[in-house]
């Protein structure tokens, strides 16, 4: 199951969303454009983390890759790791798996559910997807991706809830369509502190996160369309003339609380993508099915014949090889199943 390919007017793209501050460095004035490419290259490479592999590369390579010359994947997790919470052991709540294919000029984009049932390497049992990132962070959740779909992924970016938050109020808000009456907490944990009502409206960080968070109403595969929907907006309002200098803090936002093992000059590379009128981005998402286990706890279970179409499909926009075999779970450890 997917969704259409997104209209030319609409091609403010998804991923540059993501790395908003880091790719809008052109066009901004020459001195202003001077200024934030410096510093926008230190944030980076403070930002900077590898993922803790041979080589820095996939198993799944044949060899190191190059974005300006190859076709490439990129994981974005985003994590709750506010002060009340350790980083590390923090669970991935979104998680977005870019593949580019250069040629093609496209982008294929597809949003995991939180609570997909999958093998996780890093303590060789099946569980949600999103406990991999508190087993052993974006290696552990590396792992369990490529585990699960045979494809690559080259590189990660992990950003926090407040990126986000201060991301969209250094934009001054965004306008969304709220499709329901909505009760959430805040980035702080704060029980219900956030109400919004139905309707197109302008949202703040916090409004926009409850937005982007919220499940109650509907489900994980839903909500991963919602963000999709929301990054997208954060980059129309980013490249729109109007937040011209708003950019500074919006780099800053990103930057303080991004991990990354992109180098700057890897980043650049990118704005081939964001530049180009031609370039198509598609929107691609798993079908299945939720429900409770035996061994305890809730998760979404993908179709095997939808994880075969898009392992396939994925592989063939990174030209690769495509893989066909089924992939069989072993039921969670009691001893070790960590329930919500």
């Amino acid at each position: 199951m997917r969704a259409a390919i997104a209209k030319p007017s609409n091609k403010k793209k998804i991923i540059i969303s993501v790395l908003i501050a880091l790719f809008l460095i052109i066009g901004v004035g020459i001195g202003y454009a001077a200024y934030l490419y410096n510093k926008t290259d230190s944030i980076v490479s403070d930002a900077h983390e590898d993922v803790g592999r041979d080589n820095e590369t996939s198993q799944l390579r044949m060899g190191n890759v190059d974005p300006v010359e190859d076709n490439v994947s990129v994981l974005f997790i985003g994590v709750d790791d506010s002060e009340h919470r350790e980083v590390e052991n923090s669970r991935s709540d979104a998680l977005l798996l870019a593949t580019f294919n250069q040629e093609q000029s496209t982008v294929k984009l597809l949003s995991i559910p939180r609570d997909t049932y999958v093998y996780v390497p890093e303590v060789n049992y099946a569980t949600k997807i999103n406990h991999a990132h508190s087993f052993g962070g974006p290696r552990a959740t590396i792992e369990t991706i490529e585990e699960f779909l045979d494809v690559p992924v080259d590189y990660y970016v992990r950003m926090n809830f407040n990126a986000f938050v201060d991301v969209v109020d250094a934009l001054d808000g965004i306008w969304l369509n709220v499709p329901y009456e909505i009760l959430e907490s805040d980035s702080d944990d704060k029980r219900d502190s956030i109400h919004l009502y139905p309707g197109y409206q302008q949202l703040d960080g916090e409004q926009a996160l409850a937005l982007a968070r919220t499940r109650k109403y509907d489900n994980d595969v839903e909500r991963g369309k919602r963000q999709q929907e929301i990054l997208t907006e954060i980059a129309n309002k980013a490249t729109s003339a109007s937040s011209l200098f708003k950019l500074e803090d919006v780099i800053v936002a990103v930057g303080t609380n991004l991990r990354t093992n992109l180098t700057f000059g890897e980043i650049r590379s990118f704005l081939s993508y964001g530049l180009d009128e031609g370039i198509q981005i598609e929107n691609v998402n798993f079908s299945g099915q939720g429900g409770y286990m035996e061994a305890g706890g809730w998760f979404y279970q993908v179709d095997e014949e939808s994880r075969i179409q898009i392992q396939t499909e994925l592989r063939n926009h990174l030209e690769l090889e495509p893989l066909g075999e089924s992939i069989e779970y072993a039921e969670p450890d009691d001893n070790l199943y960590q329930p919500e």
